[in-house]
């Protein structure tokens, strides 16, 4: 999905659609009801116990309602019903987008819209000190629940890959707030989405601003979130007298120092060393932010989206003494290395007494309790963790299991957690190419790599390895249907895309 002109395109104030018709917040508030099954990266052939949700979300105008995509996301069951406490009625997700949290639900009977107007939503950003009314469903009782506080900040923080408003509240948020509306005058300010941890009476909220960036995302098909920098650079304040001094960086030029170019030849717009120093027409001071024509100060990032332009975003950098312009590329899809669970199953294979998975950012802190080594060991999970691919289609792939006991794993330290470097020389770009690599070997012995400084190398006989599968798998009493994930049993079966 493209949406480099489409986003805040006219100006850097958003403009949101209310909806035509007014509505009561506390006739719009609904509750939500989950049964959600998360993937299971150390059994990912078995169907985990579902794990009960309950939240809050809002009637929105095209008879929907929003919510917190980590509410729904990987629900098997989903229900909805009102503050009286009467049916509930089957939901289903028609989409989500867990980098800034939010989802949208629809109803099959149109009846339970019947007389619940949409929320209307408010055109800008609250005020500080603004009150603000929070309705939901929090722990504690059954009926819909009114605390109220006031705005107390307003901040830039990260939404997944992108750069946002966030909104902090003073008024009292618990677990099953989450997804409700925020009010300011009777209009929607934004979702809640959180309450910040050893904190009392502060909570977090998604403001409308991001809320219809996803509502636009979902007309023009599946949200993929912000255009964003397609480079994996990084950014360093140029607040130090020495440091500015070391590159020569003259007392009137302020902007940030690139330190690290994703691309070192001349395909990279960017050069070491550069001072960014302008992103369009908007200065960058020197700890990286731009002043808004609203006067709030924002990370320079912040503007790739509204400013980006076919596929790129205007800069300025001072190279050399002199001011360079600059196109830096931009793109929707995600190039993180390691991403996120974001609705999708997780792709695995089993092969021998291993079990292979594709790495996803959730897990690393599950593969650290498995292998307390992780951490100390140079493993990529985490020297890598925040890297932006390097190739098309790179992933690391993980042991995600605890080794089968079989005799062909007889004194192998258990390698789970570990990420695969190579297999018999080949190195490895994803989980793909290697159950691609397993099928096409016809070498004696398969020899298997792993890519941090405290690996044994793992040497198994090709053939009595796809013996011991055959074995293990009749042993754990796991079907040869899932032996891995569809799309690897296509690969292994030697099934085209």
């Amino acid at each position: 999905m493209t949406r480099l002109n489409a986003v805040l395109c006219c100006s850097l104030n958003f403009v949101v659609f209310a909806s035509p018709a007014a509505a009561n917040p506390e006739d719009v508030v609904v509750k939500i009801h989950a049964a959600v099954r998360f993937p299971d990266p150390v059994q990912p052939w078995a169907r985990v116990q579902p794990q009960q949700n309950y939240g809050t979300g809002v009637i929105i105008e095209g008879k929907r309602i929003l919510t917190n995509a980590h509410i729904v996301g990987y629900g098997t069951e989903i229900y909805v019903e009102d503050r009286k406490g009467g049916a509930r009625h089957e939901a289903k997700v028609q989409a989500l987008n867990f980098d800034v949290d939010l989802a949208i639900l629809t109803v099959s009977d149109d009846k339970f819209f019947q007389k619940r107007a949409a929320l209307s939503r408010a055109a800008s950003l609250p005020r500080i000190q603004d009150r603000v009314s929070i309705f939901g469903f929090p722990i504690g009782g059954n009926d819909m629940s009114v605390t109220r506080g006031e705005v107390s900040r307003i901040e830039y923080g990260n939404y997944g890959r992108g750069v946002g408003p966030v909104i902090q509240v003073s008024a009292a948020i618990n677990p099953g707030n989450s997804g409700g509306p925020a009010v300011v005058e009777d209009k929607m300010i934004g979702l809640v989405v959180s309450r910040v941890q050893n904190a009392q009476n502060i909570g977090t909220v998604i403001p409308n601003e991001e809320i219809e960036l996803f509502l636009e995302d979902i007309k023009r098909g599946k949200p993929e979130g912000k255009p964003v920098i397609a480079l994996n650079t990084v950014y360093q304040n140029l607040e130090n007298q020495a440091l500015r001094r070391k590159f020569q960086v003259d007392a009137s030029v302020e902007g940030v120092l690139v330190q690290v170019p994703s691309l070192t030849d001349a395909r990279s717009p960017l050069r070491a060393f550069d001072v960014l120093t302008k992103i369009g027409d908007y200065p960058i001071n020197n700890f990286g932010q731009v002043q808004l024509k609203n006067g709030r100060r924002a990370p320079f990032s912040y503007l790739v989206p509204q400013l980006a332009r076919d596929g790129a975003v205007a800069f300025t950098v001072w190279r050399q003494g002199k001011d360079v312009p600059i196109a830096v590329p931009v793109t929707t899809q995600d190039h993180r290395l390691l991403r996120p669970y974001q609705g999708e199953t997780l792709s695995y294979f089993i092969h021998g007494p291993l079990v292979f998975a594709q790495a996803k950012s959730d897990d690393v802190s599950l593969y650290a309790q498995l292998n307390r080594t992780l951490y100390m060991d140079n493993s990529p999970l985490v020297t890598r963790a925040d890297e932006l691919v390097r190739f098309p289609g790179e992933e690391l792939v993980v042991v995600s299991s605890r080794m089968f006991s079989h005799p062909t794993s007889k004194g192998y330290m258990d390698p789970v957690g570990k990420t695969v470097k190579e297999i018999n020389g080949h190195a490895i770009k994803n989980l793909r190419h290697l159950v691609e690599t397993l099928r096409d070997s016809t070498d004696e012995y398969l020899s298997i790599r792993f890519a941090d400084n405290f690996s044994e190398l793992l040497v198994f006989d090709r053939k009595a390895m796809n013996k011991a599968t055959e074995e293990i798998l009749d042993d754990s009493g796991i079907p040869e249907s899932r032996r891995g994930s569809p799309n690897m049993l296509k690969v292994w079966q030697g099934a085209q895309k």
